[in-house]
């Protein structure tokens, strides 16, 4: 279980504190994406959309407001944090595409099954999910694929998803895939494969003067 979570923690979005909104000033290099994979978009409209996912099956599983306020604190950073894991999720499928890695659904149902004996079924599976890594029920099958993918891709490399190998190969993924992130988003670190946030002359920080949190 703990090199499953370990895996799962690497490969989705990072539940963080609270971060600032940024708001763009000026002329937007990536009118209305989000970010640029591949040369195709994600757009803004997409990333809303699954950070909403995410915000009703908080709202679902906490029904007291006090307490879905603190969830909400929890992960202020959700929608930069929800644009690194789509990001990454495809950089990892052209590692593992380029590895000659396939998943079939048995796999993801395999690991499924054995992660809903060991959380004490499958509710309790995806409260932890969701807790945890902000993946929302509705999404859980489809990350747990990519949990396998990874797993797999590891395992032809020779390696673990610790590894630098492993990261190695996903670096390469991302040179080849050009990761374009529009800058109110951050930037992207090709060397890690990871968002990070980027500092740019257009954009700037008005937390400070009263604006709400970014969800």
């Amino acid at each position: 279980m703990h090199r499953r979570r370990r895996t799962a923690l690497l490969l989705t979005a990072a539940i963080a504190a609270a971060a600032p909104l940024l708001t763009a000033c000026g002329n937007d290099a990536h009118p209305g994406a989000a970010a640029v994979v591949g040369g195709e978009r994600i757009t803004v409209s997409q990333l809303e959309n699954r950070v909403d996912e995410v915000r009703a099956a908080q709202r679902a599983a906490v029904p007291d407001d006090a307490q879905y306020q603190q969830a909400i604190a929890r992960t202020g950073s959700l929608t930069r944090d929800t644009l690194h894991s789509m990001v990454l999720d495809r950089v990892l499928e052209r590692a593992a595409r380029d590895a000659g890695v396939t998943v079939t659904d048995r796999e993801v149902q395999r690991m499924r099954t054995g992660l809903e004996q060991q959380a004490g079924g499958a509710e309790a599976l995806e409260a932890a999910w969701l807790q945890q890594y902000g993946i929302p029920p509705q999404r859980l099958d489809a990350n747990l694929r990519l949990q396998v993918q990874a797993q797999k891709l590891a395992q032809r490399l020779g390696t673990d998803t610790s590894r630098p190998e492993f990261w190695q190969a996903l670096s390469e993924a991302g040179k080849e895939l050009d990761v374009d992130l529009n800058p109110r988003y951050g930037d992207w670190d090709v060397e890690k494969s990871s968002r990070v946030d980027a500092r740019t002359p257009w954009v700037r920080d008005v937390t400070a003067a009263g604006a709400p949190q970014a969800l």
